[in-house]
């Protein structure tokens, strides 16, 4: 499964002008609704459900906010560089600034972890998330996610 698999060119924000956590999950929403064709509202209810559970901010400035939509039809990833880096309740304390959202069909089952896995494998890489947070264009950003290191993750 290849990241340009999850995400279109599309569904690339270069510089999203955010101040919270919540801020950044609605965006998403709004964003992630506009191009898979769900409800705004569930994709965010969904989200901040998830949160409840323990922040998606799983260290070096990086989340993944993530859920399970019934109405699905597969997977759909989202790639936000935030303009600054926001407080996401990180474990490790660091704001965030590398969003990848993943949506997954209710019944995605393994599907979601091994894409959950590579999402968060790919952004761990020191180098992969330079590249991300060098990249000003979304052209740019998806050629990094395109990368075959990407891929090999």
């Amino acid at each position: 499964m290849l990241l340009t698999d999850l995400v279109a060119p599309n569904a690339i924000i270069p510089a999203l002008k955010v101040n919270s956590k919540k801020q950044v999950l609605q965006e998403l929403a709004a964003k992630a609704a506009e191009l898979c064709g769900q409800s705004e509202r569930t994709i965010l209810e969904i989200l901040q459900q998830r949160e409840k559970l323990g922040s998606t901010g799983v260290g070096n400035g990086i989340a993944i906010p993530h859920g399970k939509l019934p109405k699905l039809s597969k997977l759909f990833g989202l790639f936000a560089r935030l303009e600054r880096p926001v407080e996401f309740e990180a474990l490790d304390g660091q704001p965030v600034d590398l969003v990848f959202l993943l949506l997954a069909p209710e019944a995605a089952g393994a599907d979601h972890l091994k894409a959950l896995a590579r999402v968060a494998r790919l952004l761990r890489d020191a180098d992969v998330a330079r590249k991300l947070r060098d990249s000003r264009d979304a052209d740019a950003l998806y050629a990094v996610l395109a990368m075959p290191s990407a891929s090999a993750a």
